[in-house]
């Protein structure tokens, strides 16, 4: 695992964290049931405070990126297909309700990429 974190460039040094495990975990470059480091011992490779890993591991949990089994560590969890259905489910409710409040198709598309593109573009 590689993590490159720019301090004064690159955004909240979590954000930094969470954004590269979680693309690495996506590209397979993490494999499912790869062990991270330990929170301290990520904060010490990075130079940066455990509360700051702590925090990116707490929001990567939260989408289903990772898993921690207490004491065993925390390791890459195999949330592909459970991040696609969580997708999936936000899309069909947002789908529904664009369509109870009038817009065409292509408004509602519109919408979402707009949605996407400032979603991303950070």
């Amino acid at each position: 695992m590689t993590l490159k974190i720019q301090i004064h460039e690159g955004g909240a040094p979590y954000e930094q964290v969470r954004a590269q495990i979680a693309e690495q975990a996506r590209s397979g470059e993490l494999p499912v049931g790869y062990r991270l480091p330990t929170v301290r011992g990520l904060a010490e490779a990075l130079g940066l405070a455990a509360n700051t890993v702590a925090k990116a591991y707490r929001a990567l949990e939260a989408d289903g990126v990772i898993e921690t089994r207490g004491r065993n560590g925390t390791f890459v969890a195999a949330a592909g297909s459970a991040a696609q259905r969580e997708s999936a489910t936000a899309a069909q409710t947002y789908a529904e309700r664009a369509r109870r409040l009038g817009l065409t198709q292509d408004e509602a598309l519109a919408t979402v990429r707009e949605a996407l593109r400032a979603a991303y573009a950070g």
